[in-house]
């Protein structure tokens, strides 16, 4: 590590001797309210003096003041001219002051992220923790697949069953019009009405299941993997601020390098309470999420199970039966909306 030195500008001193004069120069010059009282009330010696600005021009002569001076504004010497409030420039203040340090730490991770794909730096593994986490994230991957597929087959069914339904209609109106088959296209009729009443409970069953397989997918599990990008970013900070602190260490004990030691070591306690509180609250949250997976999963593939035999095997009781017993409402594409009493 190279060793960092102050470094001398040439202008310094020219600024400070500027300073210098311009400090004297404003010390022997007048004050405002001396400046006040001449506008005002004149000089002893009669002076004239005349003014031309945007409240017009007025003229004071031998300590007869206008009465448009009166109206002229005096800046304040604390704000140079301008006004400016206090509350204003506190608040710039703070804004400036979050800006630099979010730039401080976006360039001291950056640095750390691309020492650690390079291989250069050093990184904290939580090797029971990262196996953990990379399990949750195949197994939304996984789950994601029979949501994409679940869902597949869902609108497969429901065109199957639309279909049936107009084909049972067309043999319906050709039972009229056709004395000689009217039993033959009235029984196909009575089936596809038939097997359209079933499809729609079929229907039911599988838009619950894909329902709370999302749910479980892209919220519960998203939730979870939100904390968890959380804290792979508050592990990122923790190792910046840790190699930081160590590269200054190792450093030449000076004064200046010692504070900026103690200055480090305050910002990576503070980094490692929120590394060490997000470690936890993601261990908690992975064990809570694999209580709550099998559990779903375990009722939505009975449910999946039972409702795909009973259809299949044409047990229209057992299909029915499977509704009533997860609490699932059959919502027919034709039915009526229930008012708000119903509901």
């Amino acid at each position: 590590m190279a060793e960092s030195h102050p470094v001398q500008l040439s202008g310094v001193k020219e600024d400070d001797n500027f300073e210098r004069d311009l400090q004297e120069m404003l010390d022997d010059g007048p004050s405002l309210n001396e400046i006040g009282s001449t506008v005002q009330g004149g000089t002893p010696n009669s002076m004239s003096a005349s003014y031309s600005g945007p409240y017009g021009s007025a003229k004071t002569d031998g300590g007869t003041s206008s009465q448009a001076t009166s109206n002229i504004p005096l800046s304040s010497p604390q704000s140079n001219g301008d006004f400016v409030p206090k509350s204003m420039s506190a608040s710039a203040h703070s804004k400036l002051e979050s800006i630099k340090d979010w730039s401080v730490n976006t360039f001291k991770c950056t640095r750390q992220l691309l020492s650690e794909r390079f291989g250069r730096g050093s990184k904290t593994v939580d090797l029971e923790m990262e196996g953990k986490i990379e399990g949750l994230r195949d197994t939304q991957r996984k789950y994601a697949n029979v949501l994409r597929l679940s869902r597949l087959l869902t609108q497969h069914y429901y065109h199957v069953v639309q279909t049936q339904r107009l084909l049972g209609e067309s043999f319906s109106e050709l039972a009229q019009k056709s004395p000689e088959l009217q039993e033959e296209f009235r029984y196909n009729s009575e089936t596809q009405t038939a097997l359209v009443k079933n499809g729609e409970i079929l229907l039911s069953a599988l838009n619950f299941f894909t329902s709370s397989v999302n749910t479980l997918c892209n919220k519960t599990m998203e939730d979870t993997l939100m904390t968890v990008r959380q804290y792979e970013s508050a592990r990122l900070e923790y190792d910046a601020y840790r190699n930081e602190l160590e590269q200054l260490q190792l450093g030449p004990r000076e004064n200046a390098v010692s504070s900026r030691v103690e200055e480090s070591k305050r910002r990576f306690e503070d980094h490692k309470i929120k590394f060490e509180k997000l470690r936890a609250d993601v261990n908690i949250k992975l064990q809570f999420l694999e209580e709550n997976k099998v559990k779903v999963m375990h009722k939505q593939l009975l449910l999946f199970h039972n409702a795909i035999s009973a259809y299949f095997s044409g047990n229209a009781a057992a299909l029915e039966a499977t509704l009533k017993q997860f609490n699932i409402s059959l919502k027919r594409p034709n039915a009526e909306k229930p008012s708000w009493i119903e509901q």
